[in-house]
């Protein structure tokens, strides 16, 4: 109670964002609509992961449901490929984690106009009027917080932001293994990589959950406990 009631007192903006965030992540009626900013970062992942591989990006497609689809050319198997396959998952954790860190050193502006620049990168590659949508409405909020909100507020967006984004790469990482434990497998990143590496898609799923679960540690110990 003690250290709850520290946080409180110290760090009421930051603690406020993550039961926000963590709401947002738990509760389905919320997720259902957040989850593309989740998917967002999860196609940029791979769409990143693809250029530096050295292959080429076609495009990238978000859909209402809340899935996505990058499309890149090349090498059908190799490790540029592979390489392409393993940056979907991490990315919104790692993004998480990276703005964590920028909020924690009181660079919460810089966070969002990273964020904002990451999404017009992102719109570039789009190739569907829904995707586009969902990438300039989420734009325009970054947008209006970084331009006009007061220092205070723009702290807790982004610090409820880099929250969401580890929650929520830890919750798609848990509905991946939930479906591929009811027998939902075929053209997930974890089945893909297991073709093209041998390696079980047990295995990859469950690293892509370590991952997103130390991003969800350092982005506690980073904004709540680190001293500062």
């Amino acid at each position: 109670m003690d250290t709850v009631r520290q946080l409180v007192e110290t760090r009421p903006v930051v603690l406020l964002a993550a039961v926000l965030a963590l709401v947002a992540v738990s509760w389905r009626m919320s997720w259902r609509w957040a989850r593309t900013v989740v998917t967002i970062a999860h196609e940029g992942g791979h769409a990143v992961a693809a250029l530096v591989a050295g292959r080429g990006l076609t495009g990238i497609r978000l859909h209402p449901d809340t899935s996505g689809v990058t499309v890149s050319t090349g090498a059908r198997r190799g490790p540029g490929l592979v390489f392409t396959f393993l940056g979907g998952y991490p990315a919104p954790s790692l993004l998480g984690v990276g703005g964590a860190l920028l909020v924690a050193a009181d660079r919460a502006q810089l966070t969002l106009w990273i964020a904002l620049a990451l999404l017009a990168a992102t719109l570039i590659g789009i190739r569907n009027a829904y995707g586009a949508v969902a990438v300039l409405a989420t734009g325009v909020l970054v947008a209006a917080v970084a331009g006009w909100a007061t220092p205070r507020v723009q702290d807790g967006f982004a610090a409820a932001l880099c929250w969401f984004l580890v929650f929520g790469g830890l919750r798609a990482t848990r509905e991946l293994q939930r479906g591929r434990r009811r027998g939902y497998r075929g053209d997930s990143d974890a089945d893909m990589l297991a073709r093209l590496t041998h390696v079980a898609g047990g295995i990859w799923a469950v690293l892509f959950w370590l991952v997103a679960g130390v991003a969800v540690i350092i982005a506690a110990w980073v904004l709540l406990i680190r001293p500062t």
